[in-house]
């Protein structure tokens, strides 16, 4: 048995104990500092801790409290880097350890524009000299878009370039998804030529009448990329050579490369046109609606013939205008392709979620006079209760757009837009039109 002494001295390491957890607790909440010790991180998957801390602001050593901590939470969300911060923080003897668990945003790639004085490694190199973590990729917005503009802005100015830099969020111009695209307001260069890798794109008559569309415009990497991908890459698929590839546009001048540029600048675009590829086969599967035969129909091309890039891409929209016929408007098509280099073959695996089957629910109608309600419910040919044909709901939305005399007769109806919904209801297999006239 423990002697009264003892118990009473481990009674009073105990109250000890309490008390200066209290008073740390009571430290910290009443808004005084604690030194920090170490700052640390979850969820970041592009950051090391290191990184993170240096985000932070915070600086192991010295005095923070709950201002200083919270301050640098809104430091890592207003970077645009993260999507979502919390903290908490541990109190030890010789002050706190704060971890930081985040949820990273998404990233863009970034796009230079208009910088015809640099190649996109130099500027790179520039923003990575300002932002260590930088990876070719920013986010939509935040302070670290306006410190890698500002790492921009201090290299054009090195060279005494003047014009004004912007940023802004666009959609990729040579691939899907968005960009972070770099531009100068008032650079003053003129695209005044563009010459191709192969000379077959200069004698394409459709081409050179496009051509002379940007030809004496501003310079811009964009348009040039948009007019490869829209009026030059159709040219080559449509030949079966899917893998050929475009550019990136390269600007060529002769010259002292110190002196200022010429206001009209030439361009080069590198083209490797690759070789043509044949169709050999699809390989269908999800599929239950529409049997294989149907779908390989739909597609339009037969073995052996010329894998026409552009009637494949048809051939994808047909399936899913097939679905949409049926009622089925959540169906989704995923296909791979499969290339024999060998024999320069192209097959797909395709992989089809059809989805339910939607039927007519009820068309909700605002904007019109009871007169007007009335013949737009006649001129509607799916009953409720009937498939919903989504060909014959789009050709509906064009009627009222440019042919409203084919819904209304000779009724005088008044209108500019016409707000258009469908509203399904997956647990009833139903789906409502929704129209508002304005």
């Amino acid at each position: 048995m423990e002697s009264l002494p003892f118990v009473a001295r481990r009674l009073a390491l105990t109250i000890f104990v309490l008390l200066v957890s209290f008073a740390v607790y009571a430290h910290n909440v009443s808004g005084q500092t604690s030194t920090l010790r170490q700052i640390r991180a979850t969820g970041n998957k592009r950051f090391s801790e290191e990184q993170v801390a240096e985000l932070t602001g915070l600086q192991s050593g010295t005095a923070v409290g709950r201002e200083d901590l919270q301050a640098a939470a809104d430091r890592l969300v207003g970077s645009g880097l993260f999507a979502n911060v919390k903290y908490a923080f541990q109190t030890r003897t010789d002050g706190l350890v704060v971890t930081f668990s985040l949820e990273e945003a998404p990233r863009l790639p970034v796009y230079f524009d208009n910088f015809p004085w640099y190649a996109d490694s130099e500027l790179n190199d520039a923003i990575r000299g300002k932002l260590a973590f930088y990876d070719g990729t920013l986010p939509a917005a935040g302070t670290a878009v306006d410190e890698a503009a500002g790492a921009l802005n201090a290299l054009l100015a090195a060279r005494g370039i003047a014009a004004t830099l912007e940023h802004e969020v666009l959609a990729n111009p040579i691939g899907d998804g968005d960009v972070q695209e770099f531009h100068l307001q008032g650079a003053g260069l003129k695209i005044a030529s563009i010459e191709f890798g192969d000379p077959a794109v200069s004698s394409s008559k459709a081409i050179r009448v496009h051509l002379s569309e940007i030809i004496g415009t501003e310079y811009s990497r964009t348009k040039i990329d948009l007019f490869l991908t829209e009026q030059v890459r159709p040219v080559y698929l449509q030949q079966g050579k899917l893998h050929v590839q475009l550019g990136p546009p390269e600007v060529r001048l002769t010259g002292n490369p110190n002196q200022k540029l010429p206001q009209q600048i030439p361009v080069f675009v590198p083209i490797v046109a690759g070789p043509v590829y044949r169709w050999k086969e699809i390989r269908w599967n999800g599929n239950s609606a529409l049997s294989d035969l149907t779908l390989t129909g739909l597609m339009g091309l037969r073995p052996g013939e010329i894998a026409d890039g552009i009637a494949i891409e048809g051939g994808w929209d047909r399936v899913r205008e097939e679905y949409g016929h049926r009622g089925r408007l959540d169906a989704k098509l995923d296909a791979v392709a499969k290339y024999d280099e060998n024999a320069h073959t192209v097959s797909y695996d395709a992989h089809v979620q059809e989805g339910q089957a939607y039927r007519f629910g009820t068309m909700v109608v605002t904007g019109l006079s009871v007169t007007a309600e009335r013949r737009l419910h006649e001129s509607w040919l799916i009953a409720p209760g009937g498939v919903l044909d989504k060909a014959q709901f789009e050709d509906l939305l064009t009627k009222l757009e440019t042919h409203k005399e084919r819904v209304f007769g000779d009724l005088p109806v008044h209108y500019e837009t016409v707000g258009h919904w469908l509203q399904a209801d997956a647990a009833k297999g139903t789906v409502d039109i929704l129209l508002d006239f304005k």
